[in-house]
């Protein structure tokens, strides 16, 4: 598997548990204390960053480090769009779809180069 393509696969997984550490507290811990819902997020965390470290220092060998920043913002875009629908029971918005093609700009004029600069 190519370099970036395990850091796709890492910040995916890696973003999978962060968007859970982030916000799925706010549905099942919502009757909890802030304290224990932040210790939770953190046990949570500590999995996204097992996974998030590697793959930036695995995707920093082919990518910019802005190349590495759009990519994170894509999977996250990418990952939290289907968690708040299904998972936290949110409508489906028009709004997501702005936001995408905002990103597909930003991805766009990042990789629009040859690479690391």
């Amino acid at each position: 598997m190519s370099p970036v393509a395990q850091t796709i696969a890492l910040l995916v997984c890696s973003n999978i548990f962060m968007t859970f550490a982030w916000y799925a507290h706010l549905r099942n811990l919502a009757d909890s204390p802030w304290f224990i819902a932040a210790l939770v997020s953190w046990g949570v965390a500590l999995f996204e960053y097992l996974l998030q470290v590697p793959a930036n220092r695995i995707g920093y060998s082919q990518l910019s480090l802005a190349q590495l920043k759009i990519l994170q913002e894509v999977i996250t875009l990418a990952v939290f769009v289907p968690f708040s629908i299904t998972y936290m029971k949110q409508e489906v918005r028009l709004d997501f779809v702005w936001a995408g093609l905002c990103l597909l700009g930003a991805v766009f004029f990042m990789f629009r180069g040859n690479g690391p600069s």
